[in-house]
């Protein structure tokens, strides 16, 4: 996907995605939007031709479970809903009963997401429950892993960008202490000695505790996927972060933390609860993307500044860039060569800000992690086909 160079981004991707991708656009203009506009009888407007080619690039239609043989009533129309629930994230729609509103209206966006014309407009209720099995399912996210590993698992990668954005949602947090880290848990079966209470004898000695390790160092010792991310806080709580201005700001919800590669594609993302410091994220993010495409470099600011990142990133074969904290000592900065590859790590926050002002992700209406992280994912999907589409556009 890029050379070993210092300058940028897509036009240094690899060739046979870019043929690939080419050849896929060459399908789309002349054979497939022709078919598609004489069939419904006018000319289709920008966004739906957009909406079409990520339709056919992401085909979302094969991850959902055929119920052919099942017992019981089948349920309606999935097909159609989960190119509705693309469809609501192109757009830029946060709230479903807008989705609704421009189905109701629009008969071509109704006709091309797959429903029956014969019946009126889906009800939000039907859109409810099928959002609720999408996020169970974990629907989005499979579609958006699939994605990745057919363009980009065989490609190089040159930089990836890591960072989190606020998710500010309309949910109740849950108290501090449900989201404490848990104590560590004993290597034996054996019970450790209590800790003698009070002020020590005059004369004793008693042997100093050692300190619970930290869920980095968790991390690092045991880097199973599964196990770090159930140890990850996902509860709905406040989180504080200092702005650009240097002043504190708090929310309510979640965090999104993304992987991004070279021409602005999100390469994973995990959402955890709001308070969880970024730098937590790292180590079970990075073995994400590890699993799906290979990069060279890390790029990450401050906030994951750690020896135990560094390390873990070239245990992986990577070279970590993580700006230095100088924690009231000297900062250290970087060389010359690594100054100007660290400039590519601006392509994470043009992510995070294109998720807010383009794919509905400015507001968030739905509840509980499950289907917050569905409401997200359907926006890094519809993102991340659009950003890989872009390179022959």
């Amino acid at each position: 996907m890029i050379e070993v160079s210092h300058k940028t981004t897509a036009a240094t991707m690899n060739t046979a995605v870019r043929v690939r991708l080419t050849q896929s656009h060459s399908l789309f203009q002349n054979e497939l939007l022709p078919l598609v506009e004489s069939d419904i009888g006018h000319t289709l407007t920008p966004k739906l031709m957009q909406l079409i080619r990520i339709w056919e690039f992401v085909e979302i239609e094969r991850f959902i479970p055929s119920t052919i043989g099942a017992i019981g009533r089948p349920p309606r129309e999935r097909q159609a809903l989960a190119r509705a629930f693309v469809a609501k994230a192109v757009l830029g729609l946060s709230e479903t009963s807008a989705l609704i509103e421009r189905l109701s209206v629009d008969l071509t966006l109704r006709r091309l997401c797959g429903f029956d014309l014969r019946h009126p407009s889906p009800k939000e209720s039907l859109f409810s429950r099928a959002f609720a099995e999408f996020a169970a399912s974990d629907l989005a996210s499979n579609v958006h892993e699939a994605l990745i590993k057919s363009q980009l698992g065989a490609a190089l990668i040159g930089h990836i960008s890591r960072d989190s954005t606020a998710i500010p949602v309309r949910e109740t947090p849950t108290t501090t202490a449900a989201t404490t880290t848990p104590e560590p848990i004993p290597s034996d079966s054996t019970t450790a000695p209590a800790k003698k209470r009070g002020r020590p004898r005059k004369g004793e000695v008693r042997a100093a505790a050692e300190p619970a390790p930290t869920r980095i160092q968790r991390q690092a010792a045991n880097p199973d996927l599964a196990a770090m991310l159930a140890d990850l806080p996902t509860c709905c709580d406040v989180g504080t972060k200092r702005n650009s201005n240097g002043y504190k700001t708090s929310w309510i919800g979640y965090k999104l933390h993304l992987d991004v590669g070279d021409g602005m594609v999100p390469i994973s993302a995990i959402v955890t609860s709001a308070s969880v410091h970024d730098s937590q994220v790292a180590i079970p993010l990075a073995t994400l993307s590890a699993q799906r495409v290979t990069n060279l470099y890390d790029l990450m600011d401050a906030g994951y500044c750690s020896p135990i990142l560094r390390e873990h990133s070239r245990q992986l074969g990577h070279v970590p860039l993580i700006d230095h904290n100088p924690r009231r000592g000297e900062k250290i900065e970087f060389e010359p060569h690594e100054a100007q590859r660290y400039k590519e790590r601006s392509a994470v926050e043009r992510v995070n800000g294109r998720l807010k002002d383009s794919f509905g992700v400015h507001r968030v209406n739905v509840r509980g992690h499950e289907k917050v992280l569905s409401h997200l994912m359907f926006a890094v999907l519809a993102l991340t086909a659009d950003q890989l589409l872009r390179w022959v556009t």
